[in-house]
């Protein structure tokens, strides 16, 4: 009995090897690459330029139900 257990112990695990490995990446073209890495910036900074609105619109509603008048405060420095 433990050897039917040790063999299918063995082969679960040789299965399981073959099963989880990956193929190469396929090679890339340049010109996709370069095109996608575009479209990614164009949209992180839409996403950066919607985060700040809304982040800017979140302050607004924090401080008028707290009844705090007077221009906000600038971060940074700037």
């Amino acid at each position: 009995m433990n050897v039917r257990i040790l063999i299918m112990t063995v082969a679960m695990a040789a299965t399981a090897g073959a099963v989880w490995a990956k193929l190469p990446a396929a090679p890339a073209d340049p010109a996709k690459a370069a095109e996608a890495k575009a479209k990614a910036d164009e949209a992180a900074k839409k996403d950066a330029d919607l985060l700040a609105k809304y982040q800017d619109k979140a302050v607004a509603n924090y401080r008028r139900n707290k009844g705090i008048r007077g221009p906000a405060p600038k971060v940074g420095g700037k």
